[in-house]
């Protein structure tokens, strides 16, 4: 799975409408918390899988929850390496170059802040784009 489809999984659950197949549980427990809340009824994941997402997700909501049961302060907000860490997802300056390749990042990868910071723009627009309600403060 790519590492996005590991952001959206683990944000989304398995509910995206335009991810990659996401599967039930990706890296650790926050589909399993996450996903009750973040569900749209059981009769909206059929209804419209072309059109807008079928449902909106607090990403707020589920990633400040995944933070607080975390034993460091996250700035997920500012800090793509924060988001990864709240979301159990390997943060490593190669998974993040990973990212960066998968998302189609021209820039120089040795240049890490760049990079993180155009990363977690990219990441922040892509949940946006597939449903996920991010605070005016976080939208780039």
């Amino acid at each position: 799975m790519s590492i996005f489809g590991k952001i959206m999984g683990a944000i989304f659950g398995s509910h995206p409408a335009s991810a990659a197949p996401a599967g039930g549980a990706p890296a650790g427990s926050a589909p399993a918390g996450a996903a009750p809340s973040a569900s749209a009824p059981s009769s909206a994941p059929g209804a419209a899988p072309s059109a807008a997402p079928a449902q909106t997700v607090d990403v707020a909501a589920i990633v400040d929850k995944l933070v607080a049961a975390q034993k460091e302060k996250l700035e997920w907000r500012t800090s793509i390496v924060d988001l990864m860490k709240a979301l159990d997802i390997d943060s490593s300056l190669a998974a993040r170059k990973d990212l960066a390749k998968e998302l189609g990042y021209t820039g120089d990868t040795n240049d890490s802040a760049s990079m993180n910071v155009w990363l977690h723009k990219q990441v922040m627009s892509k949940l946006a784009a597939n449903g996920g309600k991010l605070p005016p403060e976080i939208k780039h």
